[in-house]
């Protein structure tokens, strides 16, 4: 990483707007994007480009240029989906690094998991650890994004092999979101709902919780 080297911080709350200061104090040219339209106007004074744009929608995202980005830090630790989306999002199309603040250790764990190149965890908050971690009933991992919401990797059916997300419609048999699906180690976002599944191939899903029994 270095100067000459494009940047994109999503998240400008103090440590998102404390990293982007830094790198257009060395020069770097940088990128700020903020939901909050507040705290864009705050921050346009020293940051030259600041944008309010949603960046957890892949439209957005392909607008906002971030393909020809090098490094994307993701500075928003207090949304926890959000971070989790914006991190595939950026994997998906091909940003090289893409590094994530976590609020706690189980954030960095999924934060990883989902493609996250680098996470830094400069509030220490001990305590907080890994709520779930089930290897049975077809989990292969699950993890609690709040007291409400779980991701779930989960291995394809047998009774699933063989048809599509669109024949499935697991939305509605089983109230779960498929927001992922890895392949070869791979973690694609872009999916095609008419693409036959693969027992070889695992799901990540975002769930109700009180919905997960139904999965199994």
């Amino acid at each position: 990483m270095g100067i000459n080297q494009s940047y994109a911080v999503f998240g400008l709350g103090r440590y998102g707007i404390a990293v982007a200061k830094e790198l257009v104090r060395h020069g770097a040219e940088v990128l700020a994007v903020d939901s909050d339209e507040e705290l864009v106007n705050a921050a346009i004074a020293e940051i030259p480009y600041c944008k309010c744009a949603d960046i957890t929608e892949p439209e957005v995202i392909k607008q906002l240029g971030i393909a020809n980005i090098d490094v994307v830090i993701i500075a928003m630790a207090s949304s926890l989906e959000a971070s989790v989306m914006a991190t595939m999002l950026c994997k998906e199309i091909g940003v090289k690094t893409v590094i994530a603040k976590c609020a706690t250790d189980m954030d960095c764990k999924i934060l990883s998991k989902v493609g996250a190149d680098r996470v830094v965890f400069p509030e220490s908050e001990s305590g907080i650890r890994l709520a779930k971690n089930l290897l049975s009933s077809g989990f292969v991992d699950i993890m609690d994004l709040s007291n409400d919401v779980s991701m779930v990797e989960l291995a394809v059916k047998p009774e699933w092999e063989g048809k599509n997300l669109i024949e499935l419609n697991l939305r509605k048999k089983y109230s779960i979101n498929v927001v992922a699906v890895i392949e070869d180690k791979n973690v694609r976002i872009n999916i095609d709902p008419e693409k036959p599944l693969l027992r070889s191939m695992r799901l990540i899903v975002i769930a109700d919780r009180s919905k997960l029994a139904r999965l199994t």
